[in-house]
Parts: C-alpha cells; sequence; structure tokens
C-alpha cells in the first residue's frame, strides 16, 4: 500500500511540474494551491522533486552554454572592431552639423518673419469668417422679431428652431448668442400663450356656430333623403298613392316631410349649400396644432382639445326644460349635436391625429346614451300626434346625417320603436274623442238616401253591398246603418295612413311595415273603439232604439275588417298569406259590443218593466174584481209590443244575421216575459202585503190572462209551441188553484209528474193562503156564525196544517 501512495505522488508531482512549466505564470496559483490540498508532507516531497527538477535544468543550461561557447566569442571580438569605426563616424556627422547651423542661421530668421505675416493674415481671415457666421444669426434674429410683432407665430417657431439647430451653434460661444438662445424659450412660451389663447376664442366660436352647422349638415341630409324618396317613388309607380294626410293644418305628403299647406318649400331648394368650413373658421386649431407640435408638445394639447370638447358635448345634450312642448326644441337640440359632431368629424379628417376615430366613438356613444335617455323622457310628456310625427321625421333626419359622417345610429332606430309606441298611444288618445264625437252626433237612425249620387257618396266612404237595396231602383232608400259606419271606418282608415307616416323612412322591410299597420289597427279597434262602444252602450240616454241600431251598426262594422285587410295590403303590398302576417283580430271588438248591447236591452228592458209594476195600485182588499185588466198592464203590455216591432230592424240580409237577430229578439221577449212574471210574483207574495181578498185575487188573475194573451200572440216570430207561455206557467197554476179553491185536488197529487198544479210550490201557496185567511177572518165579524163561513175557514185551516207538513218536509 505504501508502495502503491508513493507511486501516485510521484505521477502527482511529474503533472503538477509539467503544469508550471506550461502554464502562464498568472495561473499558476491554483496549481500551487493543489499541493497544499493533498496528504500531508506532500509539500516536502514536492520540494525535492522541484529541487531535482531544478538541478536538471541546471545541467541541460550548462551543456548548451558549453555547446555555444566558442561562437560568442567570436561575436565579441568583432564587436570590438565596429567600434573605432563608430567613433570616426560622429565625429564627420559632429562637424556637417555645425556647418549647417551656421550657414542656416540667416533663413531662420526671415522665416520667422514669414511666420508672423502668416498669423496676422489668419487671424484677420478668422475675423471675417466669424463675422460672416455672427451676421445671419443676426438677421434670422431681426427676422423672428419681425415676424413676432406680425402674428406669423408658426413662422417664428420655424425661425426659431433654424436658430437653434444651424446658426446659434455656429456661434455658441459669443456673448449675445447665449442671451438670444436664453430668450428663447421665453419666446415660445409666449407663443404657446398666444395660441393657446386663440384655440379657446376657436371653441367658444363652434359652440356658438354648431347650430347653424349642425343645421345646414341637416337640411343636406334632408335634401338627400327627398331626392331618394322621389326617385323610389319613381321607381314604384303602380303599386299606390298615398294620400295627402292632415294633422292640425299640417299637410303631411308621402317623403314623410311637412311643409304648410299655403306655403311651398321650393325657395329652399335654389339655397347656396355651406359646408362646416365655410360657417366656421378652422386656422386657429391648425396653427395651435402646429405650434404645439413645433414645440413638441402635441400630447398636451391634444388632451387639453379633447378634455374641452368633451365639457362641450355635455353642454351640448343637455337639453332645454320644456323642448318636448314645440318642434322647433327639438330641432335646436338635434342641430347643435350635429353641429358638434360634424365639427369633429372635419377634426379628425383634417388634422391627422388631434383627434381619433376612437375618441370620436367614445364621445359619440356617450352621447348617443343622453340622447337616447332624453328622448325617451320628453316624448313620454308629448301628447301631441303631430309633435310626436314631426319628431319621428327629426330622428330619422338626425340619425341620417350623422350616418353619413360614419357615426352608429341603429340605437336610434331602435328607440324610434319606442317612440312610435308613444305615438300610437298618442293617436289612439286622439282617435277616442274623435270616435266620442261621432257617438255623440249620431241620430242612431237609417241613413236615408234621396238620391243615387248620395247612395254613391255613402258606398265610396264605407263598403256597403246589399243586393236587396240595390234592387230597388226607386228613390229614397234607407240603408241599415246610422251615420257613424261611415265616419268609423273613415278615421280607422286614417289611423291607417297616420301610423303608416311614422312607419315610412325607418328603412324597415314592407312585412314589418304591414305588421306594424295591423298591430296599430288592432289597438284602435280592441282598446279604443272597443272602450268607446261600452262606454256609449253604458250611457243612460242610450234607448232601446239606440241599442238596436247599435247592434247593426256593429254587425256592419265587423263585416268591413275584411275590407280594412285588403287595404292595408294594398298599401304594403304584402300579401294576407305570408306566414307572419298580423290578422286583424278587432272582430271581437264588435261582438263584445254587440253582446255588451244586447244584455243592455235585457238590462234596459227588465228596467222598464220595473217601472210600470211600480205604477201598479191593487186594491187588495177589493171584494169584487172590474172586469177589466189593470191600466198599468195594459199600457206594460203596449209598450213591450211596440219595442219588440224595434227589433225587426236588425239587419236580416244572410242566414246568419237573421237567426242572430232573431235570437237576440227571442232572448229579450221571454227575458221579459220571465221578468215580467216573477216581478207579478213577488208582487203577491210581498212580505209587507198582509192581506188580500179574492176579488183582488180575480182581479190579478184578469192581468196574468192579459200577460199570457200577450205571449201567444206571438210578438216575436220563432217560439215553438207555447214556450213564451210557459212564462207565466207559475202564476197561472197557483191562480187557478186559489180560483177553483182545488185544494183537495192539489194535495192528492202533489208529488206525482201527472199533476195539475206541479209548479205550485207549497211554500208559495201557503204563503199566499195565510193572507187570504187574515182576510177570512177580518171580513166579517158575524162570519163565524154563518155555517157557510165556518165551513170554509175550517176548510182553510185544514189546508194550512197539510201545506205546512209539506213545507216542513221538504226543508228535512
Amino acid at each position: 500500500m505504501a508502495e502503491n501512495e508513493t507511486l501516485e505522488c510521484i505521477t502527482e508531482h511529474e503533472r503538477i511540474l509539467q503544469e508550471i512549466e506550461s502554464t502562464d505564470t498568472a495561473c499558476v496559483g491554483p496549481t500551487l494551491r493543489s499541493i497544499y490540498d493533498d496528504q500531508p508532507n506532500a509539500h516536502k516531497r514536492f520540494m525535492e522533486k522541484l529541487d531535482a527538477r531544478i538541478r536538471n535544468h541546471d545541467r541541460e543550461i550548462e551543456k548548451m552554454c558549453n555547446f555555444h561557447h566558442q561562437g560568442f566569442v567570436d561575436a565579441i571580438t568583432e564587436l570590438l572592431k565596429v567600434r573605432a569605426d563608430a567613433e570616426k563616424l560622429m565625429g564627420q556627422v559632429t562637424d556637417t552639423n555645425r556647418r549647417l547651423q551656421e550657414s542656416g542661421r540667416e533663413v531662420t530668421c526671415q522665416t520667422e518673419e514669414v511666420i508672423r505675416c502668416r498669423i496676422q493674415q489668419r487671424n484677420m481671415a478668422t475675423t471675417v469668417e466669424k463675422l460672416q457666421l455672427c451676421i445671419p444669426v443676426l438677421e434670422m434674429y431681426s427676422k423672428l422679431k419681425e415676424q413676432l410683432e406680425s402674428k406669423r407665430y408658426y413662422a417664428a417657431l420655424k425661425t426659431m428652431e433654424q436658430l437653434e439647430k444651424v446658426f446659434i451653434p455656429r456661434v455658441s460661444q459669443y456673448r449675445f448668442c447665449r442671451i438670444m438662445a436664453e430668450n428663447l424659450p421665453r419666446l415660445r412660451e409666449e407663443i404657446k400663450e398666444i395660441s393657446m389663447s386663440d384655440l379657446k376664442d376657436f371653441l367658444e366660436s363652434i359652440r356658438k356656430h354648431s347650430d347653424k352647422v349642425g343645421e345646414t349638415a341637416m337640411r343636406q341630409a334632408q335634401l338627400h333623403r327627398t331626392f331618394n324618396s322621389a326617385v323610389a317613388k319613381q321607381a314604384s309607380t303602380g303599386h299606390y298613392t298615398k294620400p295627402v294626410y292632415t294633422l292640425n293644418g299640417q299637410t303631411h305628403t308621402h317623403n314623410g316631410l311637412m311643409m304648410d299647406e299655403d306655403t311651398g318649400d321650393e325657395d329652399e331648394g335654389d339655397e347656396e349649400i355651406l359646408t362646416a368650413q365655410d360657417l366656421v373658421d378652422f386656422s386657429p386649431v391648425y396653427r395651435c396644432l402646429h405650434i404645439y407640435t413645433v414645440l413638441g408638445d402635441r400630447e398636451t394639447f391634444e388632451n387639453y382639445y379633447r378634455k374641452q370638447r368633451k365639457k362641450q358635448a355635455r353642454l351640448v345634450l343637455q337639453p332645454q326644460a320644456n323642448m318636448h312642448e314645440t318642434v322647433e326644441g327639438y330641432r335646436r337640440y338635434f342641430n347643435q349635436i350635429v353641429g358638434f359632431f360634424v365639427v369633429e368629424d372635419h377634426i379628425l379628417h383634417a388634422t391627422q391625429g388631434l383627434v381619433t376615430r376612437a375618441f370620436t366613438d367614445e364621445v359619440w356613444n356617450m352621447a348617443l346614451s343622453k340622447i337616447i335617455a332624453v328622448l325617451r323622457t320628453h316624448s313620454s310628456y308629448c301628447d301631441d300626434p303631430d309633435l310626436v310625427l314631426e319628431l319621428k321625421n327629426l330622428i330619422v333626419i338626425f340619425a341620417d346625417t350623422l350616418q353619413g359622417y360614419g357615426f352608429p345610429v341603429n340605437r336610434l332606430f331602435d328607440l324610434l320603436f319606442e317612440v312610435r309606441d308613444q305615438y300610437n298611444e298618442t293617436l289612439l288618445k286622439k282617435w277616442a274623442l274623435v270616435f266620442r264625437e261621432i257617438f255623440e252626433l249620431d241620430n242612431y237612425s237609417p241613413i236615408p238616401v234621396e238620391t243615387e249620387e248620395e247612395y254613391i257618396l255613402v258606398v265610396s266612404r264605407f263598403p256597403f253591398h246589399d243586393a236587396e237595396i240595390e234592387k230597388q231602383q226607386d228613390f229614397p232608400k234607407k240603408l241599415p246603418m246610422s251615420q257613424s259606419v261611415p265616419q268609423i271606418y273613415t278615421q280607422v282608415k286614417e289611423l291607417i295612413y297616420a301610423s303608416l307616416k311614422f312607419s315610412e323612412s325607418l328603412h324597415r322591410s314592407s312585412t314589418e311595415i304591414d305588421d306594424m299597420l295591423r298591430k296599430s289597427t288592432n289597438l284602435l279597434l280592441t282598446r279604443t273603439l272597443s272602450s268607446c262602444l261600452q262606454n256609449l252602450i253604458k250611457k243612460p240616454h242610450i234607448g232601446l232604439t239606440e241599442l238596436v241600431q247599435i247592434i247593426i251598426n256593429t254587425t256592419h262594422l265587423e263585416q268591413a275588417c275584411k275590407y280594412l285587410e285588403e287595404f292595408i295590403t294594398n298599401i304594403t303590398n304584402v300579401s294576407p298569406e305570408t306566414v307572419h302576417t298580423t290578422r286583424l283580430y278587432g272582430l271581437s271588438t264588435f261582438k263584445d259590443a254587440r253582446h255588451a248591447a244586447e244584455g243592455e236591452i235585457y238590462t234596459k228592458l227588465n228596467q222598464k218593466i220595473d217601472e210600470f209594476i211600480q205604477l201598479a195600485d191593487y186594491e187588495w182588499g177589493m171584494a169584487e174584481s172590474d172586469g177589466r185588466a189593470s191600466g198599468y198592464l195594459m199600457d206594460l203590455i203596449n209598450f213591450l209590443r211596440s219595442t219588440f216591432q224595434v227589433f225587426t230592424h236588425l239587419p236580416n240580409n244572410n242566414n246568419d244575421h237573421a237567426s242572430m237577430s232573431g235570437k237576440v229578439a227571442q232572448t229579450a221577449c221571454m227575458s221579459a216575459c220571465k221578468h215580467l212574471s216573477t216581478s207579478l210574483m213577488q208582487m203577491l207574495l210581498d212580505t209587507e202585503l198582509k192581506q188580500i181578498s179574492m176579488g183582488a185575487i180575480q182581479q190579478f188573475n184578469l192581468d196574468v190572462i192579459q200577460c199570457e194573451l200577450f205571449a201567444s200572440s206571438e210578438p216575436v216570430p220563432g217560439f215553438q209551441g207555447d214556450t213564451l207561455q210557459l212564462a207565466f206557467i207559475d202564476l197561472r197554476q197557483l191562480l187557478d188553484l186559489f180560483m177553483v179553491w182545488d185544494w183537495s185536488t192539489y194535495l192528492a197529487d202533489y208529488g206525482q209528474p201527472t199533476s195539475k198544479y206541479l209548479r205550485v210550490n207549497p211554500a208559495t201557496a201557503l204563503a199566499l193562503l195565510e193572507k187570504m185567511k187574515d182576510t177570512s177572518k177580518k171580513n166579517n165579524i158575524f162570519s163565524q156564525f154563518r155555517k157557510n163561513d165556518r165551513d170554509k175557514q175550517k176548510l182553510i185551516e185544514t189546508v194550512v196544517k197539510q201545506l205546512r207538513s209539506l213545507v216542513n218536509g221538504m226543508s228535512s
């Protein structure tokens, strides 16, 4: 093991020595460090190894010196021979130098004089050169002063730039140039302040002129839209002609614009069309922008301009409190907004970066949200359809104008749908007043037609077709409906026209416009007209004759709905078979009104019957009847006869209407008879009526007989058999029971289906008999001494007991 370690140590020492011999001395440190990091006593053994290596090298050096010793000696010998020749050469050179110095002394003096002259010439040339450099600087500075005095600030900045970058650096060592250089920043600040003042004046100017700029831009868009509408109309010739529709003295033509009825707008087309550049001087902006750009402060200027314009945008977007009262308020509001964005669009394209598309889009989105909120609020206050329509036209022109400048306006057209709903609401309110006035002025009588011209005039306003009336050659004639029917039909068409005015220019398809018109018409029929009809039917002054005429009118209006659908189809050119076409469901309006009128007929008829019955004045204790019916009842029957004659006026020109009119008449007649029967029965059974005599029963029987005769006289055709008489069957059987005094039969057959007095209720009979029993007791104080009276009294008491037992049996 010791031998192995020794061999390894020797090998390692050899390696280290080779590294020391072959490595640069600056890097020998790590090699020597490895000696100390090795095993103990390694340093000592390495030093021994190093000494041995040094001795080897010394021997090799000694051998090398011995080998070259003779050559070295020869070289020294030759060098000693050369030294004698070198000393000789040195003496010759020294002598030559002395003679040269003596001969060039005079030349040196002349040369120094030449040098002095050359220095003077150079100084003079330098002075001229420096003066030539300074003169342009002074001239440029003088030019700068002149430019500032003449307010040519942009040129002055260019002059400053040349001074700083070209002229002053050439002569910067002079004090006057340093003063100039120190003065230039102050001049720049003055120019910045002056240009900023000009910019503020410009901002104030465009704030004042934005209204005019917007008005001009909107007029151009309006003229462009008018031209397009005219072209579109010529291209679509042959479809339909929209009539002129008038609202409050203003004529609304087919192109959606408005003109006064007495004056035209021909002169407007001859006006010179001005642009934003013609109305606003943009030079302060350009000047200020260039100045700040040259000054390297363009970003500050851009931020200031954008900040101020945002503030102005917020001011422009603030509406006046009473803006919704007149169209001029809306027009001024729109003109200011359009003017603002027209100016911004011009700045965007003319200045290349003062404002960016992102900035204008940001301001527009902020403005659009504010505009929509303002219009939504103010339009909700407006209750005049003319004003809403004008507002719509203004919004369309406003949107078209800004769309022409590249601003998105889809949200404005979406807002128009909300405004359309408001417009429809104002139309419905206005038409409600129109319908009320029509109903108030109607005489609720068939329309008399004296001549054929009058007949043609009526049927031209209302689609009336009746084969029977048309066959009649002679005049006068009577049309079944009253005057309100053609008026209402005409007004419905007028509302369609009015609704169409709003639907135009909304960039919507014919199908969408058709859907809008049908929905508006449905609202008019189902809400406005329906409400007016319902209120009309409930009015106290509307009698049975008027109600019958209302039924006739609603029938004809219901028939005319199909012509309204055709009318809308002709306007929009959209087939009613289209899948998404809205149908006119306003038919339900007339059905509901007719049902309400029928119910009111039944109610008023029964109320009239009650009024007649209140006139009844029976003498309930009379001994014998008068032998004739009561006067009030005969008057009531005559009234019913004349009333049911009115029902013959109900429409019967086809089977459906004939069945309908027959049903209404039959129902009214049956209702009247039942109500009369019930009222007479209640009169007999009135709890306040304590006594009733047989004579009163006989008199009452005569009145019931008249009622039965009326029922059997077929006051309304269509009843089968004795259907109508059955309304009085309860009264008839009750009176027969008391008139015949057939109590044995009643009691014996009670409960049998074949009973002669099947409809007589024991409780009813008992109540009436109790009143007669009290009368029998008080009729004669001596009745108890008469045998017949005593027998009758006993019979009554016996019947009363049996009836009470039947009533108790029913209740249990």
